[in-house]
């Protein structure tokens, strides 16, 4: 007797759907959770990877995971942004599929490709918030979405007020790092709030530096010589990251490894 298929079985759901299983909503909040119960004594040392822009190089995340696994002392990982290409759920969870095989948490930032169609609203089912901020050991990270071409240049992205409303309450923190998708300098940043972003990073003295993606390879400058330094990520496609080590009031050392 041949057996047949159910009809349910024989529903095809459409990529757009941003729905996701239990386990992989809010990832951001459990992430956190499992940063909190690690917590990093006062006066040590930061270490973490960052890395970001897997949109379409998925099959780097097993040796990238591989790696970073072997690494000592690492306490998390940062995600500068695209992690998926056409802002699909299914693209994010594949991601979460082996970046959940880290010895660490990881924390992400959103990308202009996660927000392509409902990318936006996978997002923010699957990690969770745009805007955010946390505080782990002596650090406050203040993660912003900058991909100011994805909102048509309106002028409110990224939240120039609410960020420097995070950078004024370091929350008894010693010092702040900023992470974004889009570094200011780049055309996909909303032009007229270049220089006020920019100013907010420069009047916080307590800034180590901000963090981007988008560009897809490493560089670490200060594109408007103001004193603040800008540090971009790898992507996945060129098989390395960077160890982050962060001390003292403002010291920090940025080691590349290959995988």
């Amino acid at each position: 007797m041949a057996a047949g298929l159910s009809a349910c079985e024989l529903v095809e759901y459409s990529p757009n759907d941003h729905r996701a299983p239990a386990d992989q909503k809010d990832l951001t909040a459990k992430n956190l959770a499992r940063l909190a119960a690690t917590p990093l004594p006062p006066g040590d040392s930061l270490r973490f990877v960052f890395t970001g822009d897997s949109q379409r190089f998925y099959d780097q995340g097993e040796d990238l995971v591989r790696s970073v696994n072997q690494q000592p002392g690492i306490q998390f990982m940062l995600v500068s942004g695209d992690i998926s290409d056409f802002g699909l759920g299914r693209e994010m969870q594949w991601v979460d599929n082996e970046l959940r095989r880290l010895k660490v948490p990881y924390l992400t930032v959103i990308g202009n490709h996660d927000q392509v169609a409902n990318g936006r609203e996978a997002y923010q089912e699957i990690f969770g918030p745009l805007n955010y901020s946390f505080v782990f050991g002596d650090t406050k990270f203040v993660l912003v979405d900058t991909n100011s071409r994805e909102y048509n240049f309106n002028g409110r992205v990224p939240d120039v007020p609410w960020l420097r409303g995070q950078l004024a309450d370091p929350n008894g923190a010693r010092r702040t790092v900023v992470v974004s998708h889009v570094p200011p300098q780049d055309n996909d940043f909303d032009p007229t709030l270049r220089a006020d972003y920019a100013a907010a990073l420069r009047e916080t003295p307590n800034l180590v530096f901000e963090m981007n993606g988008h560009r897809h390879d490493y560089s670490v400058g200060q594109p408007f010589d103001d004193g603040v330094t800008y540090v971009n990520s790898y992507s996945f496609e060129k098989r390395n990251y960077l160890v982050v080590t962060v001390w003292g009031d403002k010291q920090f050392r940025l080691k590349q490894i290959s995988f």
